[in-house]
């Protein structure tokens, strides 16, 4: 007989926080966050990184359901998933008062 010691909460604190790993990730946040939504092509003009290298953080941020993209060929536009992004906060809030 196995215990689970790991919750679901704390698994998907990990997932974000894997997520927001990396300056660029907490970049594209901080800068959809300001705006309502942003085209993958106007994100890859503010960065000086690879399109290849931004479809890769973006890939990563939609994987953890932070952010949310809507294809209109040939662009995608994401915005913030609102639901996950307070869902994070509210773990992240719980656990860094420890």
């Amino acid at each position: 007989m196995t215990i689970d010691i790991i919750t679901d909460e704390q698994r998907k604190m990990a997932r974000y926080a894997k997520a927001i790993s990396h300056p660029i990730r907490v970049y594209i946040l901080s800068l959809l966050g300001k705006q309502s939504c942003c085209y993958s092509g106007d994100l890859s003009e503010d960065l000086p990184i690879a399109k290849s290298t931004l479809s890769q953080h973006l890939k990563e941020l939609k994987d953890a359901g932070l952010i949310q993209g809507e294809t209109k060929a040939p662009k995608i536009k994401y915005c913030v998933n609102k639901e996950n992004w307070a869902e994070a906060q509210e773990l992240f809030k719980g656990f860094l008062k420890i």
